[in-house]
């Protein structure tokens, strides 16, 4: 089982939403240090939370603030943003792909050293449109897929470092992203109940709302994930280039 008590928490979209909750929550369980990433000010309520200020999309800031962390265990993605779109606007796709897409791959890429050296675990919050897409956001919905194959793969490609990767496919949650959508919605703090809850379970797929559980049997018992784990044999029957 993997213990959030007495670890080093980064959550990035830590100001709002389920990133605060999460934040909150990692207090709850007895994290030494939480690392909240946000755009703008916030006010820490806990001497235990240091606030990194950078953007997802910001490459320059990232690699700033990796400099500035000495150790990391437990990396969670959770900024990311949902846009209304028909997909007739380029910019709207590239602009859900650079949050949702290449800013977990940008963090991850600065701070993969501290998980090295900790064996920790990368936790990428997701949503259930990376399996099916939602039609009034489908660019949100491409770029969730996408960040679904990314966790995949580094579930596959860092396994022999020793570093876990685990996916949150969340359902509805209330916050400011699902204002528009009338539909009965887990609360943030549940959802990151939930999260840990799965964490500490060492689940590869968290599935941590009433919504995604409906799937979560299914889901690993099938057949898409049984050729995960079959494909997954290729990341070391491969020689490197």
């Amino acid at each position: 089982m993997t213990e959030i008590s007495g670890k080093s928490v980064l959550v990035t979209g830590g100001n709002r939403g389920i990133g605060q909750a999460l934040v909150q929550e990692a207090l709850l369980r007895g994290a030494h240090r939480v690392y909240a990433s946000t755009r703008g000010p916030w006010a820490r309520s806990d001497e235990r939370v240091t606030r990194l200020a950078f953007d997802v999309t910001d490459t320059a800031a990232i690699g700033a603030a990796a400099d500035a962390v000495e150790s990391v265990d437990i990396l969670v993605n959770n900024a990311g943003i949902a846009l209304y779109d028909d997909l007739t606007d380029r910019e709207a796709i590239e602009r859900q792909l650079a949050v949702n897409l290449f800013g977990p791959y940008e963090v991850i890429r600065a701070f993969l050293p501290q998980l090295e050296r900790s064996q920790g675990l990368i936790v990428n919050n997701l949503s259930l449109n990376a399996l099916a897409p939602l039609p009034v956001i489908p660019a949100y919905s491409i770029s969730k897929a996408a960040a679904f194959s990314l966790t995949q793969s580094l579930r596959s490609l860092l396994a022999a470092r020793g570093v876990r990767v685990s996916a949150v496919l969340t359902g509805p949650t209330d916050t400011d992203m699902t204002k528009g959508f009338e539909i009965p919605k887990a609360t943030a703090q549940t959802v990151a109940q939930a999260i840990f809850a799965g964490v500490e379970r060492d689940e590869e797929d968290i599935f941590p709302d009433p919504v995604s559980e409906t799937l979560a049997d299914a889901w690993r018992s099938g057949a898409v994930k049984a050729l995960e784990g079959q494909l997954a044999s290729f990341a070391t029957a491969v020689p490197a280039a």
